[in-house]
C-alpha cells in the first residue's frame, strides 16, 4: 500500500511519506475540485473517520471511496443537492411519508444522504438528530462522517478490495447513474496512485 500512497501523494503535491493524514486528504480533495475551506474540513474529518471505518486501510478502498463521493458531490463542490428534492416527494422507499419530505430530506453531504428514513437512521446511529435538523448533514465534516458510516454499513470496503465499482455504485446510487463519470474518476486516481 505504501508505494501506491506515496505515488498518490506525489501526484497531489505533498510529502510522499506513505501516511494518509489530513494534509494528504486535504490536498487530494483540493486537486479534485474542492474549495480550500471545504478541502481542509473534509481532510480533517476524513483523517479521523476514514481511518476509523477502515477506508484508509489500503489504497483501493481510498480511491474507490473518493471516486464515489467525488461523483456524488460534484467534485466536492456541492454539499447539498442542487435540485429542490421535489422528485423524492412521496417516495416510500426513502421513508418520505409526510408532505414536504422530498425537499426537506434531499441529498446532503459528500455521499448525498437522501430520504427521511436515512436521515433518521444515520442520525440515531451517530448520535445526532438529522431528522429534526437535516441541514447539518451538509456541513462537510458531518457529511464525511455520514459517508464513512454509510460506506461501512453497505459493506463497501470488501467490494473496493476486489475492485467492483459496479456493485459499489449500485449500493450507493441504487443503479448505475453517472457510471461513466465514476469510471473516469477511478481511472484518474489509479493513475495517480500507480507505483
Amino acid at each position: 500500500m505504501s508505494a501506491n500512497i506515496r505515488a498518490l501523494q506525489r501526484s497531489v503535491g505533498v510529502t510522499d511519506d506513505g501516511v494518509v493524514g489530513r494534509g494528504t486528504l486535504s490536498a487530494l480533495f483540493r486537486r479534485l475540485g474542492a474549495s480550500h475551506d471545504i478541502a481542509d474540513e473534509l481532510g480533517l474529518a476524513g483523517a479521523v473517520h476514514m481511518r476509523a471505518y477502515g477506508i484508509l486501510d489500503n489504497h483501493l478502498r481510498l480511491i474507490h471511496f473518493v471516486t464515489q463521493v467525488g461523483h456524488e458531490s460534484g467534485s466536492f463542490k456541492y454539499m447539498q443537492e442542487i435540485a429542490s428534492g421535489a422528485a423524492y416527494e412521496g417516495r416510500q422507499d426513502l421513508g418520505n411519508t409526510q408532505r414536504g419530505d422530498g425537499v426537506r430530506y434531499k441529498g446532503r453531504g459528500v455521499i448525498q444522504l437522501t430520504g427521511r428514513a436515512n436521515y433518521r437512521n444515520y442520525g440515531r446511529a451517530l448520535g445526532m438528530d438529522f431528522e429534526r435538523h437535516p441541514d447539518i448533514v451538509a456541513t462537510p465534516s458531518i457529511g464525511m462522517l455520514v459517508a464513512c458510516k454509510y460506506w461501512s454499513d453497505k459493506g463497501l470496503n470488501a467490494l473496493a478490495d476486489i475492485g467492483d465499482i459496479q456493485a459499489i455504485t449500485r449500493r450507493i446510487n441504487g443503479g448505475l447513474n453517472g457510471y461513466n463519470d465514476r469510471l473516469m474518476r477511478l481511472e484518474t486516481l489509479r493513475i495517480w496512485s500507480d507505483a
